[in-house]
C-alpha cells in the first residue's frame, strides 16, 4: 500500500476515514464545515507510538466536505493545517482541504497506454502549456479541464505535437508562482476543475494519440501556514538546520534525509502516474537537488542524491513506460544514465546549454558571427554524453528576457527569417524538442500568465506564415525517421561543414538506415545562387523537400526545383558534391534520393 492510500481522507463504510502523520503532535482535531470549526467532538485517536492519527467520521459522506487538521503542538499552540495527503482542496485564497472519492472514474485508454514508451526512437515533441493563460473565456476566466478537450485537442493535432506539458497542476495559493509554489503535493489544482475532470482530458488526449507530461516541483514547498512547514510545530518535512530550510524561491526545501519526506514525495508521483495516467514527469530544478542550493561550491547534496537515485529507480521499476525528465542546468555527469550503472537514473535531461548558445549567437551582428561558430557547433561535441532534449520552455520568455523571436538581431523582416532558421536548426538537430505556446506564433510580446495567448496575431500575414512553417517542420520532424530514429548514436549525425568563419553556413547529416537528410542553415544576409558543397554518396541525387524562404512562407521564392545531381566535382574534401541555391537568413532540407 502507496502512503497516499492510506493517509488523508478516504470513504470508509457509510462516511470518511481520516489519518495523519504527526509525531510531534499532543492532539489533533478534525474540523469544518460538517462541525461548524469546532473540532471538540471530532478528537483524532492516536493509533501508535509512531505519530499516525486516525477518525471516522460517519457525518461526513460526499465529495467536497471542507476540513482542516485543528493541531495542538508540543508547545501548547494551537495551529490549523490542511491535509498533506488531501486530494482536493479550496480555490484560493481559501485553503481548507476537501474530500474527494478518487477511485471513481474509468479510463478509457488502453491502446494508448499498452502501445506507450520512453520515445527513444520515436519524434517527441512537446508543447509545453500553462493551462491558465492558453485560452481564456471572453470575461477574462479559465476553461475548465473538460471544457478545454476539445480546443487543445484539435490545436495538438494541427500543430503536429507529440504531447502536452502541463506546468504544475498541483494546488499552489499565489497565482504569480505559476504552480512551483506548491502547497498540496496529492490535490489537483481547483483552478480549473475537480481531479476526475483532468482525468477526462488526459483520457481524452491519449484517445486521441497525445501525450501528456507533467512539470512537478520536486524540492520545495510553501511557506504559508496553512501547508506542510512547521506542520505539527516541529520542522517535519523541512530541515531542522536553518542554512538548508530555505529556497532561493523563499520557500522551504524538503529535508530528504528523513525517510518519511521520501515516501511522501515519492507516494505524491505514485499516485499522479498510477491515477491520472501521466507519461512522463519533467523534474524541476535537479541542479538543487544535486548540489546545495544548485552552488557546485557548496559541494554535493548527498541526501539529495540519494533521493534521486531512489526515485528514478523506483519509480522506472515501477513504470517503465514513464519518461522521466530533468530539468538540470549542472554538468554533473551520468543524469541519464540507469541507476544501475551508476548514474542518477532520468531518461532525458534539458540541454540548457544548446539553448542558450543558439541564443547568444543569434544576437551577435552577423558581421561578427564567424567568430562565434562554436556557439552553434559546440552542442554536438558533448551531445552523446546524455540524452538531451532541446528546450525553447517559459522560462525563456518572461522576465525581461524577451520573446524567441526578439532574442535575435536584425530588421523585423530579418528576424522572421532568421526565426525560421533557428526552429529549422532545432528540429534536425540530435535530441527531442519543447517549446513553450506561443512561441508557434513568433510573439513579439513575452507571456503574462494573466492574459490569453493571443491568437489574433495570425490575421498577421508574416506571423500566418511563420506558423505555417513551423507547422511544416513539425509535420517533417514526425515523418522523417533519419530525425529521430538513432538519434543518441553518433554515427548517424556528420557535419559536413562546421568551420565556415567568413559566411556563416552550417552544412550536416542525418541518416538512418537508407535514409538521408543534408540541413543547411544560412546566419547571414547574403544569398548564394550557386552554393557548391561535398556530400559522401557516390550516385543518385536529391530532393529539396523543405525551404524556409518559399513564398507561402512569407519568402522570395529562391527554392531548388526538380533533382539536385551529385556530381563528381570535388569539394570539402569530398569527392563528390551538389550545388543550390541558398537564400538569405534561409535554410533548407535537403532528402536523398538513391
Amino acid at each position: 500500500m502507496h502512503a497516499f492510500q492510506y493517509l488523508g481522507a478516504h470513504p470508509h463504510l457509510d462516511g470518511y476515514i481520516f489519518r495523519v502523520y504527526a509525531p510531534k503532535a499532543k492532539k489533533i482535531e478534525l474540523i469544518g464545515d460538517f462541525n461548524h470549526w469546532n473540532g471538540k467532538n471530532h478528537c483524532l485517536k492516536k493509533i501508535n507510538s509512531k505519530g499516525f492519527f486516525e477518525l471516522y467520521v460517519p457525518e461526513i459522506k460526499k465529495n467536497y466536505e471542507t476540513y482542516k487538521f485543528h493541531i495542538l503542538t508540543s508547545k501548547n499552540t494551537w495551529i490549523d493545517k490542511a491535509d498533506p495527503y488531501a486530494f482536493f482542496s479550496e480555490l484560493r485564497p481559501s485553503n481548507a482541504s476537501k474530500t474527494f472519492d478518487i477511485n471513481h472514474y474509468i479510463f478509457h485508454d488502453a491502446q494508448w497506454m499498452a502501445f506507450r514508451n520512453k520515445n527513444q526512437n520515436r519524434p517527441l515533441n512537446i508543447y509545453e502549456l500553462h493551462l491558465g493563460s492558453w485560452l481564456k473565456k471572453e470575461n477574462n476566466t479559465w476553461y475548465s479541464y473538460e471544457e478545454i478537450v476539445d480546443k487543445l485537442i484539435t490545436y495538438i493535432q494541427k500543430n503536429h505535437f507529440t504531447h502536452v506539458e502541463f506546468m504544475p497542476l498541483l494546488e499552489y495559493p499565489f497565482d504569480g508562482s505559476w504552480g512551483y509554489q506548491c502547497s498540496g503535493f496529492f490535490s489537483i489544482t481547483s483552478r480549473y476543475g475537480n481531479p476526475d475532470q483532468l482525468k477526462y482530458l488526459i483520457d481524452q488526449l491519449h484517445q486521441n494519440q497525445i501525450g501528456v507530461i507533467l512539470d512537478y516541483v520536486v524540492l520545495h514547498f510553501v511557506k504559508d501556514a496553512f501547508s506542510l512547514g512547521r506542520f505539527d510545530g516541529s520542522h517535519l518535512y523541512e530541515s531542522y538546520w536553518l542554512d538548508q530550510r530555505h529556497s532561493p524561491w523563499d520557500t522551504y526545501l524538503f529535508d530528504f534525509s528523513k525517510p518519511e519526506v521520501m515516501s511522501f514525495v515519492l507516494s505524491s508521483l505514485t499516485y499522479l502516474i498510477e491515477y491520472f495516467h501521466i507519461d512522463g514527469i519533467r523534474f524541476d530544478a535537479i541542479s538543487n537537488l544535486i548540489f546545495h542550493q544548485g552552488n557546485k561550491n557548496l559541494g554535493v547534496n548527498e541526501s539529495g542524491l540519494n533521493f534521486i537515485k531512489k526515485m528514478n529507480h523506483l519509480l522506472s521499476f515501477s513504470f517503465p513506460t514513464v519518461m522521466l525528465i530533468a530539468e538540470d542546468s549542472s554538468d554533473f555527469e551520468k543524469v541519464t544514465t540507469p541507476t544501475f550503472e551508476g548514474g542518477l537514473g532520468f531518461d532525458y535531461k534539458w540541454d540548457l546549454g544548446w539553448m542558450n548558445d543558439t541564443f547568444a549567437y543569434l544576437k551577435i551582428d552577423p558581421l561578427y558571427r564567424g567568430n562565434h561558430i562554436q556557439k552553434i557547433t559546440f552542442s554536438m561535441y558533448y551531445f552523446y554524453s546524455e540524452k538531451f532534449l532541446l528546450p525553447l520552455s517559459h522560462d525563456e520568455v518572461v522576465h525581461m528576457k524577451n520573446t524567441v523571436i526578439n532574442k535575435i538581431w536584425g530588421s523585423y523582416e530579418d528576424k522572421f527569417k532568421q526565426l525560421k532558421t533557428l526552429y529549422t536548426y532545432m528540429f534536425t538537430h540530435p535530441g527531442k524538442k519543447l517549446n513553450f505556446m506561443g512561441n508557434e506564433l513568433a510573439l513579439f510580446e513575452e507571456w503574462n500568465e494573466n492574459k490569453a495567448i493571443p491568437f489574433d496575431i495570425l490575421k498577421y500575414p508574416i506571423h500566418d506564415s511563420f506558423h505555417q512553417y513551423f507547422i511544416a517542420l513539425n509535420c517533417l520532424y514526425q515523418n522523417e525517421p533519419a530525425l529521430y530514429q538513432q538519434e543518441y548514436n553518433p554515427q548517424h549525425f556528420q557535419w559536413l561543414m562546421c568551420e565556415n568563419t567568413t559566411q556563416n553556413i552550417f552544412i550536416y547529416q542525418r541518416t538512418y538506415q537508407q535514409e538521408c537528410l543534408i540541413t543547411i542553415l544560412n546566419f547571414a544576409p547574403m544569398q548564394y545562387p550557386l552554393y557548391r558543397f561535398g556530400i559522401n554518396q557516390k550516385k543518385g541525387s536529391f530532393k529539396e523537400i523543405l525551404n524556409s524562404d518559399k513564398f507561402c512562407y512569407h519568402g522570395n521564392n529562391f527554392i531548388n526545383e526538380g533533382k539536385i545531381a551529385i556530381e563528381s566535382i570535388p569539394s570539402h574534401g569530398k569527392e563528390q558534391s551538389i550545388q543550390v541555391k541558398i537564400p538569405s537568413f534561409g535554410a533548407l532540407i535537403l532528402k536523398y534520393i538513391p
